[in-house]
């Protein structure tokens, strides 16, 4: 990936987007099925070059950034402000009127689940590398961190087609089962055309997770309203990642004269001229207000959400995203010793 990030960088970020990805694949659907010995000469690729950077800062030994989600109980303590007010035995509350929640022990294994989201408008970038490139690294370092642990990983695999329902690969632990599950989503076709409803991805989500577990939603959430509800539902019961796939060239328009943009779910064509200033504010404009639903809409429901660009290194992101978790962590950990002090008082 990063032998063509180099390249692309090269062309510079105003290069009008080809129709062909680095490897030769065409822009439109997904890529043949690549076989066996391709699949594993992208995870011997992605261990040089990322998982052995990132090895220990994602998921270490004895400490994760993704806890484990036990069912035996542990120990019984007062209720502080911002516990998951699930985990409040309300017996326990009744006879001493305080409020109570559990502790459980937690689980080491952790069960995750990645929803990808292969529709059409992921197929597009403005250099080498395509969002669809990004969605399959970003899938296989992942996973590659988690599965040598002994964790299971499983997908679900949605097109973007209306009157198909997204395939599923179900949670398994082993390298065999990972090579199988990239196979799957390489073998994934864009539905073209078709537009995209995440909300049918995050629903199957819904229907076949059923143990409380980390959901990775790689997407580039361009779709039809209406998902919002659907992904805070999913924040509820599980640990909900959002990691969104973007291009620079969906943000700002540089100045190319007169040229065809085709919708790459649609097939629908335009002329226009990017030559005009006033379109091109326009169009940033619009960028910018998606730009705000969507920060909205993660907020609304409490989801945290990685953004990873086409034209930046993987490895980096990943890293800055490692940092902010920990320091997250870190805070709420000093708030809630705070909070018990002050209750102790």
């Amino acid at each position: 990936m990063f032998g063509r990030l180099r390249a692309r960088r090269r062309r510079g970020p105003d290069a009008a987007p080809d129709g062909a990805s680095a490897d030769g694949a065409p822009a439109e659907g997904a890529p043949a099925r690549i076989g066996a010995s391709q699949t594993e000469a992208l995870l011997r690729r992605l261990e040089w070059t990322v998982v052995r950077r990132l090895d220990g800062l994602l998921q270490g030994d004895y400490r994760t950034l993704f806890r484990g989600f036990g069912l035996d109980l542990a120990d019984l303590r007062e209720y502080h402000p911002g516990d998951d007010v699930r985990h409040i035995d309300w017996n326990v509350t009744a006879r001493l009127q305080t409020p109570y929640v559990r502790k459980f022990q937690e689980d080491r294994e952790v069960c995750v689940w990645f929803l990808l989201d292969l529709s059409g408008s992921v197929g597009f970038g403005s250099g080498e590398v395509r969002k669809r490139d990004l969605l399959s690294d970003f899938t296989t370092v992942i996973a590659l961190l988690l599965t040598r642990y002994g964790n299971r990983v499983g997908a679900v695999l949605y097109g973007g087609a209306k009157d198909m329902a997204a395939s599923v690969v179900p949670a398994r632990a082993g390298r065999r089962h990972l090579l199988h599950l990239l196979d799957r989503m390489y073998a994934t076709p864009a539905a073209s055309p078709g537009d995209t409803r995440l909300r049918d991805l995050l629903e199957c989500a819904r229907a076949v997770a059923k143990r409380r577990s980390v959901l990775f939603v790689v997407s580039d959430f361009i779709s039809a309203p209406g998902w919002q509800a659907s992904l805070a539902m999913l924040a509820r019961r599980h640990e909900v990642v959002a990691v969104r796939l973007v291009d620079p060239l969906e943000m700002a328009l540089p100045d190319l004269g007169l040229v065809v943009m085709q919708d790459a779910e649609t097939g629908e064509q335009m002329f226009v001229d990017t030559h005009d200033p006033a379109f091109r504010k326009r169009f940033a404009a619009a960028a910018e207000a998606r730009e705000a639903e969507l920060r909205q809409g993660f907020a609304l429901a409490a989801v945290e959400c990685l953004t990873l660009s086409t034209y930046a290194r993987l490895d980096l992101a990943l890293l800055q995203f490692a940092c902010r978790r920990r320091r997250q962590q870190g805070a709420a950990k000093v708030a809630a010793e705070g909070a018990a002090k002050e209750g102790a008082a």
